[in-house]
């Protein structure tokens, strides 16, 4: 028998049903903000049992961006997290001692943009040059923003950058104390909305409009974790993958499961943001015809080569060393009906 067939063989899905508490595996999971509509899907695998029925015992946690996820995984403080690609990517262009990846895609969208208010005349991403932009150090959106400015053809370099806490983010544009903000779709949107700024007068710039056509939020796991547990990596990609299509099916259930997480949760708000996430970001016209897990690896390499030109890396990567489809589940898991 060789590797591969061996692999194969050790990542055929757990039984499911009858599975006793002793024989659960503990999973550490960091989700890659705070609980909102987009992550409400998360909470449903874990709510509705998901996890459990393929014998993971599984601890959630908000997660603070999502180049703060795989810093925690590779130090030890998650198994696993959802997360957007790219940082990681970056990680591993840097740092070849890393030894995660991704076994599984899930958004097939980039939901990574600039945002900006029409009072501060930006109108195109070179409208940034001299400009303040507010983010997280750990923000995806900030620390993929010089592939962006390169995709875009300007100097990225020539933006004024200001860290913030994530809460604070979104209120330092509507004050006019930065001129922009980077992050998702799905959470600068909503939070400037919430904040009472009208739509028609945000701007948004998304990074695939302007030639960084990233793939994007993604399990991230390293490859010690998932070839110790294959069945487990599995059943994760299992769960969340259902909970996926039972969120698109009934968005008010998620949105319930949420607020049960998080009491103060604005039903409105949060339902909006799940829709754009669902309908949007993961459940494009290619994954409603084909299903999960049918990954254009091209794609995946383009943008692993983005980052290294873009970071101005020589070491490069070849998109296996990001994206292992062998722990995807059978192909009628990955496509419900």
């Amino acid at each position: 028998m060789n590797r591969r067939t061996a692999l194969a063989l050790s990542l055929a899905p757990l039984a499911a049903p009858g599975v006793h508490s002793q024989t659960l595996t503990n999973v550490r999971f960091s989700a890659d903000w705070a609980f909102q509509g987009p992550q409400a899907a998360f909470l449903v695998a874990l709510e509705r049992g998901h996890f459990r029925r393929e014998g993971l015992n599984v601890t959630m946690e908000r997660g603070f961006g999502s180049g703060d996820v795989p810093v925690k995984i590779a130090g030890g403080a998650f198994d696993v997290g959802v997360a957007d690609v790219n940082p990681m990517i970056r990680m591993k262009l840097e740092r070849p001692d890393v030894d995660l990846f991704t076994p599984f895609l899930l958004y097939d969208a980039t939901a990574l943009a600039v945002m900006t208010l029409k009072r501060e005349n930006i109108a195109r991403p070179a409208d940034l040059v001299g400009k303040s932009i507010a983010a997280p150090d750990s923000d995806a959106g900030r620390q993929l923003f010089p592939a962006f400015a390169r995709a875009a053809g300007f100097d990225g370099s020539r933006v004024n950058w200001i860290s913030v806490a994530p809460p604070l983010r979104e209120p330092m544009l509507a004050q006019g104390r930065a001129n922009a903000i980077t992050g998702f779709i799905t959470s600068g949107i909503f939070s400037l909305r919430g904040l009472g700024i009208r739509d028609e007068d945000i701007v948004t710039m998304k990074f695939n409009q302007f030639g960084a056509d990233f793939y994007a939020t993604a399990l991230l796991t390293s490859r010690r974790w998932a070839q110790a547990n294959p069945a487990a990596t599995t059943g994760i990609i299992r769960a969340l993958i259902r909970a996926q299509y039972d969120s698109l099916a009934d968005p008010a259930m998620a949105i319930d499961v949420l607020r049960r997480r998080e009491p103060l949760t604005d039903i409105p708000l949060e339902t909006a943001r799940l829709r754009m996430a669902l309908e949007e970001l993961t459940f494009t016209a290619h994954v409603r015809q084909n299903g999960f897990g049918q990954v254009d690896t091209a794609r995946v390499q383009r943008g692993i080569d983005a980052v290294r030109e873009a970071f101005a890396i020589q070491r490069q990567v070849p998109w296996s060393e990001i994206y292992d489809p062998r722990y995807l589940p059978a192909a009628a898991d990955l496509r419900l009906t």
